[in-house]
């Protein structure tokens, strides 16, 4: 029998998950996987998370109809876990005018996170291509928030938020410290770039601690890259971090409920 925590006391939207559905997205986990959409969701709650947020994934070079294919799933997915999953979808700088068609109909689904974007599995453009910088300026249009794979090498990232200041960008995965310092410096410099903690980095002591000092806890949101990660091991591995009630709030809800547009914090 596992070992379950509880949920800390405050709420915890984990901003990085990778659902699926009986038909359809990748089970991505590396040493097993969740056996249905059901344990996907089972794992986050019994560890304490609240909501979730994240894209499905087609593990093949991705065409529009793929693309439109991921994001109905999010929202079938939404539509089965009714206050606990919110949708985030895809797009596509290989069809630049279609993907921007596709994220008004979405928007007009009331979805507002586009992402994680994970070009190196789908192939759907590096960020700094002509097409997915088009893109990139319809969602800083529309207000809504992109979260992408790592955003470095520098110059890629740079490319994107030099030509659009005010697109709400959440760049994921800390890395390891060389790579972790070098994101974090650019995140305190830029007011509307953000990181999402998933993925690698966490697990070194004091990582969290130094990014809020360097950027301030408003800049840095909660992930977990589950089922690619374990959920539990993130979740809790953050909160022995030596932070203030404060600053946990923001990292695993405020900043997210904030940059969706649903808290004036």
């Amino acid at each position: 029998m596992k070992k379950r925590f509880t949920n800390p006391g405050i709420e915890v939207i984990d901003a990085h998950v990778h659902p699926f559905l009986e038909d359809f997205g990748a089970n991505i986990g590396k040493y097993g996987t969740p056996l249905s959409p059901d344990h996907f969701v089972e794992e986050l709650k019994e560890v304490g998370t609240t909501r979730c947020c994240g894209s499905f994934l087609v593990l093949k070079n991705a065409d529009m109809d793929d693309i439109r294919a991921c994001n109905r799933a999010a929202l079938r997915f939404r539509d089965r876990y009714p206050g606990f999953y919110i949708p985030g979808i895809h797009l596509h700088g290989g069809y630049p005018e279609e993907s921007m068609t596709e994220l008004d109909a979405m928007i007009a689904e009331g979805v507002r996170w586009v992402g994680e974007l994970v070009p190196y599995i789908m192939d759907t453009g590096d960020y700094d291509t002509p097409g997915m910088l088009e893109v990139f300026g319809h969602c800083a249009k529309r207000g809504v928030v992109v979260n992408i794979h790592s955003g470095w090498p520098r110059e890629k990232v740079e490319a994107v938020v030099s030509r659009f200041p005010d697109l709400k960008l959440v760049m994921a995965h800390p890395g390891e410290p060389d790579s972790a310092k070098e994101r974090l410096a650019y995140v305190a410099e830029h007011p509307n770039v953000y990181l999402d903690i998933s993925g690698t980095g966490l697990f070194r002591w004091g990582m969290l601690q130094h990014a809020v000092a360097v950027c301030g806890s408003r800049k840095i949101l909660y992930g977990s890259d589950f089922p690619v990660c374990s959920a539990g091991m993130n979740l809790w591995g953050a909160l022995s971090e030596n932070l203030t009630d404060d600053q946990f709030q923001d990292i695993f809800s405020r900043n997210f409920l904030r940059l969706i547009g649903e808290d004036d914090c």
